[in-house]
């Protein structure tokens, strides 16, 4: 993975517990033959991608917080 990608990412998934889960679910997509959601004109790893994806906007992510109830 890149370097600059990563610190990029960091700058809108602040907490590396979850972009690195962001990034795992989106690396395992892309495996499965999902298209990524973002154009280059090198060749980039399934990570990298990922991660392009998460700086330019394409992916988000939402916390689960259970009601008190459950």
């Amino acid at each position: 993975m890149r370097n600059d990608y990563i610190r990029e990412a960091q700058k809108v998934i602040p907490d590396p517990n979850i972009l690195i889960n962001v990034v795992s679910r989106r690396v395992k997509q892309l495996n499965l033959g999902q298209r990524p959601l973002v154009e280059s004109l090198e060749r980039l790893s399934p990570e990298d991608t990922a991660l392009r994806e998460i700086i330019e906007g394409k992916i988000t992510y939402e916390l689960y917080e259970p009601e008190e109830n459950e």
